[in-house]
């Protein structure tokens, strides 16, 4: 690996904090499907009408539309500690929004029927306290506490192309700072089991919600890495020009293409849900 590569690395490690500071680009990045797996998980869930809910980790409001749009909620409350995806998710849904840290919730016990959050507990330095505050908000008598993750390590297949493809040019960034490795052990049925088991929530259950991640040439699935928002494209926004064209070339070498150059892949993310009883 050569110095470009190194400096590459430790620029990368810096910024392995996950910051998410871009409404926008995330949208390019993974807001497309953010949005078709909040469908699924919504219709998973299959709630009833006129319920109030708590949207912890709300994001630019890829769930909070579902719910909008789905679930007939009547309050609603979304979460999010970045500021500018707060601001995105007021652009896009018409509800409330604040900036709020999600293991220490400004909402009242027992307030809400309904605490969900997307894509959001393997970000939190202690998701069990994460998943204890879900449980404290809302009411004791059958509320319902739910949450996904996408599941990096196996079902993910955009990402798992990706890292894999850095791992044949820069092995020690792919073993540092792929999520598959990181967040694999949490983002996997058993251990969301547990966690919502732990946290004293009855009638637990868990599904994978899969949706399609179809990409119309190379370019649409390459260029949303450049965007800077999340680990990957983090890790691409740290290199030298020479890196990443190499990394590049290597993705395009093993990305499964149609005839006429699309890339259709799946991306699975794995649901939790339970009752306070």
């Amino acid at each position: 690996m050569d110095k470009g590569m190194d400096e590459g690395l430790a620029h990368g490690l810096d910024h392995v904090m996950d910051a998410w500071e871009s409404g926008p680009a995330y949208e390019r990045y993974m807001g497309r499907w953010s949005r078709l797996v909040a469908v699924r998980f919504t219709e998973w869930l299959d709630p009833a009408e006129g319920l109030r809910w708590l949207d912890v980790g709300c994001g630019t409001g890829a769930l909070s539309v579902a719910v909008a749009e789905r679930c007939r909620p009547r309050a609603f409350l979304g979460l999010d500690l970045s500021e500018p995806f707060v601001r995105a998710a007021r652009a896009t849904a018409t509800a409330s929004f604040v900036v709020a840290d999600a293991t220490a919730l400004p909402v009242r016990d027992a307030a809400w029927d309904a605490a969900v959050s997307g894509l959001t507990l393997n970000f939190l330095p202690d998701p069990a306290a994460g998943a204890a505050e879900l449980v404290r908000a809302v009411r004791p008598d059958g509320g319902t506490v739910a949450a996904y993750v996408w599941d990096y390590a196996d079902g993910m297949g955009f990402l798992r192309r990706f890292w894999d493809a850095v791992a044949t040019v820069d092995p020690a960034a792919a073993v540092a700072l792929d999520e598959g490795r990181r967040f694999g052990t949490l983002c996997r049925p058993e251990r969301l089991h547990s966690l919502w088991t732990e946290a004293g929530l009855a009638e637990v259950t868990t599904a994978p919600l899969d949706v399609p991640t179809v990409f119309a040439v190379f370019a649409d699935f390459w260029d949303p890495f450049l965007t800077g928002q999340g680990p990957a494209p983090g890790y691409v926004a740290s290199l030298t020009p020479g890196d990443r064209d190499r990394v590049r070339t290597a993705l395009a070498e093993t990305v499964p293409r149609e005839p006429d150059g699309s890339v259709e892949l799946t991306a699975r993310a794995w649901a939790v849900k339970g009752v306070r009883g």
